[in-house]
């Protein structure tokens, strides 16, 4: 903490705040990117990893919230706090030169508060098209059809692609750039398209099979959930959890329970952290297996999509059996779980450990091992260590490149503290290196499985909570390990049932972005295999 602290003395101008171990920096919109600077290349500790960039109208100005963390110092978490009182035309000062994941950040930003980021050459919006009127998450927000009348008209590929300079001069006329030049031939994937593992729309400009440039487009499925959760209760939230990342649902819940607990102060029952547990790590199983499955089917293995949705079907049985639902498990509530296990569930838990750690046998030899697979597989797709951190890409993309994020190992919950696992990690940063340290990830989570089963303890699967739950006015975060990466929560309530704001951070965003990173040099023919190997869920960028 020394170091913290001697960090710190460098940012005598922010007023500085802690709470438990989180550190917070405010800091004017003047200094904002002095102080991000200083975060991010102070040798004393660098603040690498931009976690998330969170959106405020505080009603007298409109703020961002910067989560910050250092990838040498994981259990350093520090948030960075600024604000504007202009509503009209607010600017503040882009950080996409410290780290890549603030492309995308700033996009949604500025998408649903209307803030511009002086630097940032692209400040298209990112969810919403572009003759968009007005910004969803201001407070004064007008959503009424007079306004905002539903256009029955397809949005023009020109308005798309065309990139608003932010200047500060607002007499001088600068003509806006176009994403791509007249002259590269650029093809449509998606959003229709199969294999893009969703609606998503990916831009790709080719100099023959060679990739040049990407530019995804998203919100085809957006569903604003942030802005229905300001009208919804806190248990009224938790099922949209679910239906955002809807293969690592139950995780997406857990995290959210989370935040709310912490918030009431509220002591979950040891059996219900347990039964959480075991929950989580089935889920995160089947989505790995899905995702398997899936990656294999596009690069022309239909047997192993086949073997996978196989396996995966044995998971769901069990969740349907104790949850009730299959894919919308609905499980977790704030206090604990809906309902005690079926008196079936461990039974069936421990029958499915030995038949699984025998299946994944089945598949390397299916698919692992497959010349041809290893042959598009190896040498393709390189994210460094380095690019991964500054692009956000945690989860099993940022491990398979040899950076330890596991968030069950650097914040661990529930009860992942009283278990032993291995956090898989590979070097190589390859194509291969994701596709396979999925599978491992498989086996890791069927060793903790199998020392929770048994050792489910007696009691409550739920603590008790009051008719209408009001959390305390403040802010609380809360991240958890969903398969693809960290899933995080922001909550800021004013003491009312309903939440002041809730912010989602979705893992999956930052992986299209990586997709960016990745793939430009690469053919076009390894552009969905690519994919494949980020493994993410296009509902949970949306969101």
């Amino acid at each position: 903490m020394n170091i913290l602290e001697n960090l710190l003395a460098l940012l005598p101008f922010a007023t500085v705040e802690q709470k438990e171990n989180i550190f917070t920096l405010t800091v004017s919109k003047e200094k904002l990117y002095e102080t991000a600077s200083i975060l991010k290349k102070n040798e004393l500790v660098s603040f690498d990893f931009l976690c998330d960039i969170i959106g405020m109208d505080y009603g007298d100005s409109l703020g961002l919230i910067y989560r910050l963390n250092s990838s040498a110092y994981p259990a350093y978490t520090l948030t960075l706090k600024t604000s504007t009182e202009e509503r009209e035309n607010p600017r503040i000062d882009s950080v996409i030169d410290l780290w890549d994941s603030a492309d995308l950040y700033e996009r949604e930003a500025h998408d649903f508060l209307g803030i511009a980021f002086t630097g940032n050459p692209d400040m298209r919006r990112l969810f919403l098209r572009q003759d968009w009127k007005g910004y969803p998450l201001r407070k004064d927000y007008d959503a009424s059809p007079e306004v905002n009348p539903i256009p029955m008209e397809n949005e023009k590929i020109e308005d798309m692609e065309t990139l608003p300079i932010i200047d500060l001069n607002p007499d001088r006329k600068i003509e806006p750039e176009k994403l791509f030049e007249a002259g590269e031939y650029v093809v449509n994937f998606g959003p229709q398209h199969p294999a893009t593992h969703g609606v998503l729309h990916l831009r790709v400009a080719l100099d023959g099979e060679i990739i040049m440039k990407i530019d995804p487009n998203f919100g085809y499925i957006h569903r604003g959930i942030e802005k229905m959760c300001e009208a919804y209760t806190y248990p009224q939230m938790l099922h949209l959890t679910d239906r955002m990342d809807y293969v690592s649902g139950p995780i997406n819940r857990h995290g959210l329970c989370l935040a709310i607990e912490k918030g009431l102060e509220l002591e979950v029952p040891e059996r219900a952290q347990y039964i959480r547990t075991i929950i989580d790590e089935l889920s995160r199983v089947a989505s790995h297996l899905l995702g398997w499955g899936c990656m294999a089917m596009d690069m022309g293995s239909i047997t192993a999509f086949v073997y996978g949705m196989r396996d995966r079907e044995k998971i769901m049985d069990i969740i349907e059996e104790t949850c009730g639902g299959r894919l919308m498990a609905n499980y977790n509530v704030i206090g604990g779980v809906m309902a005690d296990i079926h008196p079936d569930f461990q039974k069936k838990v421990k029958e499915f450990i030995p038949y699984m750690r025998k299946m994944l046998k089945e598949h390397h030899l299916l698919f692992t091992g497959n010349p041809i697979a290893r042959g598009r597989m190896d040498g393709v797709g390189y994210l460094s260590k380095e690019k991964a951190i500054s692009l956000g890409a945690t989860g099993p993309t940022g491990r398979a490149s040899g950076w330890h994020n596991d968030i069950r190992k650097i914040e661990p919950y529930a009860v992942y503290g009283k278990v032993a696992f291995e956090e898989m990690l590979r070097e190589g940063g390859m194509t291969f290196d994701r596709y396979i340290i999925r599978l491992d990830e498989i086996k890791e989570s069927l060793h903790i499985i199998e020392q929770l089963i048994d050792n489910i303890p007696e009691g409550a699967y739920a603590a008790k909570t009051k008719a209408v739950i009001k959390v305390p006015e403040g802010e609380y975060f809360s991240r958890v390990e969903n398969a693809r990466g960290e899933f995080g929560v922001y909550i800021n309530s004013r003491g009312d049932k309903y939440p002041y704001r809730v912010k989602f951070r979705s893992p999956s965003m930052t992986l299209v972005n990586t997709l960016k990173a990745i793939a430009v040099g690469t053919k076009v023919a390894d552009l969905i295999m690519l994919g494949g190997s980020l493994d993410y869920v296009v509902p949970c960028i949306d969101r």
